[in-house]
């Protein structure tokens, strides 16, 4: 299967980032025939309620991905449309403006990304998928003006086999390196570390933990840079109504303990 380079250390990224929170959030989505609708509000400080409205839609090729109103006044567009059975052109606009084209053919992803605003830079990127398990690829980024000629270039691979699944990827032009393991021990726990390996530091750990899917719900738990752990739990309360609940503390200090909560419906 075709996969997108910037999606090669997917795996462990999503069990150690996804479901952590220190926000209380109510997000609602609703279809209105072929709309759909999406409210997501926020608790801020002092009890204060920001909310932020967004819709997606298609009609025949063409795909309205997000429009979305922010609380601050700020507006996101993100469109895409199916040029050819292996070609998407897409165009986002929010604080800049990108387009883009991703390509695919059996095994090969490619990407594109162009500035249209300030035109200042344009990125690259590739990724193949060989039967054995292994993807491989890379990005580069192009600067158009201003700081001129390649600013950043990076490589990556991933291999895949059984219950394991490692992934090394490069950054700042090969300055360091993050590598990513996961392995589901059965079919209820899965174990996920991040760690980025540099001639500064040695060994920076991103984050070590896991994941436990039991009848209750899903108990996720992280020990993450600075020594600081957190533990989430994810639940079905109700018919597509999920509730999370997260928090987070420093192992030296758990004053610093911070708590969010958040609903989806």
């Amino acid at each position: 299967m075709a996969t997108k380079f910037a999606d090669i250390a997917k795996a462990p990224k999503d069990l150690l980032n996804d479901d952590y929170t220190t926000k209380q959030t109510l997000k609602c989505k609703k279809n209105a025939g072929p709309v759909a609708v999406t409210i997501e509000t926020e608790r801020g400080e002092g009890g204060a309620l920001s909310s932020k409205i967004g819709t997606k839609f298609a009609y025949a090729k063409f795909n309205v991905d997000k429009a979305q109103a922010t609380a601050n006044g700020g507006h996101v567009l993100e469109t895409s449309l199916n040029v050819a059975p292996n070609m998407k052109l897409s165009f986002k606009a929010g604080k800049g403006a990108d387009l883009g084209i991703d390509y695919t053919q059996g095994n090969f992803y490619a990407t594109g990304v162009l500035d249209v605003i300030e035109m200042s830079k344009f990125s690259t990127s590739a990724c193949i998928s060989l039967p054995s398990g292994i993807k491989a690829g890379g990005d580069a980024t192009y600067g158009l003006s201003g700081k001129t000629g390649l600013t950043a270039l990076n490589v990556g691979a991933s291999y895949a086999h059984g219950p394991i699944f490692a992934t090394a990827t490069s950054s700042s032009k090969f300055s360091s390196v993050t590598l990513g393991l996961t392995y589901q021990v059965n079919p209820a726990i899965t174990l996920a570390s991040l760690t980025s390996h540099s001639s500064d530091k040695i060994c920076d750990v991103n984050g070590i933990g896991g994941s436990y899917k039991a009848d209750f719900g899903t108990i996720k738990a992280k020990y993450s840079a600075g020594g600081v752990v957190s533990a989430a739990f994810i639940k079905d309360i109700a018919p597509k109504v999920t509730l999370t609940a997260s928090g987070s503390a420093a192992v030296s200090d758990f004053s610093t303990f911070k708590y969010g909560v958040g609903i989806a419906m």
